[in-house]
């Protein structure tokens, strides 16, 4: 149950059970539904309280069903969702419902929060952005807060709980004092600061694209505008319900949250919103940024067209000219004539010439 990188042979769309594989079992089936990220799940449990913490790390399923809690507050934490028999483990230790398992195992919900009398069931999204693939990818991240205990289930290791983890070892603030209903609350805390990261990355990315559109649209261009509106996508599906979430917490019976945490949550309540106003401004930026190429587009197209009509303006005369004279009249105007053939061309080079000189004043060959 190490916290190893697995292999690609366990990322491939094989090891992927679809929703199929669920038909015909009953509610509360424990099948895991998406992406084996890890190739053992992994599960830590954090002991504390006033006078002290103890961390205990379990190397095997059987180790954990051999453990006994004494701490008068914990945090279980869980890395890798694919073993059943370890969901099915914590759901004995610490009486959770079916259904909730289900849901911790089935990693494609949306957030949301369910209460279970006594406890509450919380399902979040983190996400990583990468620059250079210019794709944000999300992992589920489901909570149960209870009276004296918090569980935590993530898909792999991200280090995105580190920081709590650190401020629990070194008893940094508050968080031994007061209940677990502010563990719970730091943990929502970092994960909310994550969004701000990846909203900064691809907030700087459209404005660097924004930048290039003006100077020389391509076709490049647009494919990265229809990428990063992907990805705002994505996280406007997880935000807005997040928001959700939060606010139904802040409108909780405080049965679980005390109101001096209930004072931390407005915080995060504002970070969402904050969130959701700067996901919507680069949403409104990067659909701008759409009509910008395609006026961008448009103009040159109508340039290129502008440029191919002036110079068939310029030599239609000369077409003109030598039309006529290329008619097969035995009687026409300076046949005969020495210099007609000079003629004919200075009438051609001269009216081409007016034309030129009038269209690069008005500055159409540009």
């Amino acid at each position: 149950m190490a916290n190893q990188t697995p292999p690609k042979s366990i990322r491939n769309k094989a090891s992927r059970p679809k929703r199929s594989g669920k038909t015909g079992l009953p509610a509360g089936s424990l099948v895991h539904l998406g992406e084996r990220k890890v190739p053992h799940a992994a599960i830590s449990l954090i002991e504390y309280g006033p006078d002290g913490l103890t961390e205990t790390r379990f190397d095997s399923l059987a180790a954990c069903q051999a453990c006994l809690t004494t701490g008068p507050k914990l945090w279980l934490n869980v890395h890798g969702l694919h073993e059943p028999e370890v969901m099915r483990e914590v759901g004995r230790r610490f009486n959770l419902h079916p259904l909730v398992l289900e849901d911790i195992l089935n990693t494609d919900q949306r957030p949301k929060i369910e209460d279970y009398g006594d406890y509450l069931f919380l399902v979040a999204r983190f996400f990583n952005y990468d620059a250079a693939t210019l794709s944000a990818s999300s992992e589920q991240v489901s909570f149960v807060i209870g009276k004296d205990f918090v569980l935590t289930f993530q898909e792999r290791p991200t280090g995105s709980f580190d920081p709590v983890r650190e401020w629990l070892r070194q008893d940094k603030g508050r968080i031994r004092q007061l209940g677990v209903d502010y563990l719970a609350y730091a943990l929502l805390d970092t994960l909310v600061d994550r969004y701000f990261v990846v909203l900064e990355q691809i907030g700087e990315r459209s404005e660097e694209l924004e930048e290039a559109l003006i100077t020389k649209p391509d076709a490049t261009l647009l494919h990265t505008l229809h990428q990063l509106k992907r990805e705002t996508l994505t996280l406007r599906r997880a935000i807005w319900p997040l928001r959700e979430v939060i606010n139904t917490l802040l409108r909780n019976d405080s049965r679980f949250f005390t109101a001096e945490t209930q004072l931390y949550l407005r915080d995060i309540y504002d970070h969402t919103v904050h969130l959701i106003e700067s996901l919507e401004a680069i949403r409104d930026l990067i659909a701008g940024m759409l009509d910008l190429y395609l006026s961008a587009i448009s103009n040159r197209v109508n340039q290129e067209v502008r440029a191919l009509t002036v110079v068939a303006v310029i030599f239609m005369p000369a077409t003109l000219v030598s039309g006529i004279f290329g008619m097969n009249f035995h009687v026409m105007p300076l046949l005969d004539d020495p210099f007609g053939f000079l003629v004919a061309i200075g009438l051609m080079v001269g009216v081409a010439a007016t034309l030129s000189a009038i269209f690069w004043r008005r500055r159409w060959l540009g």
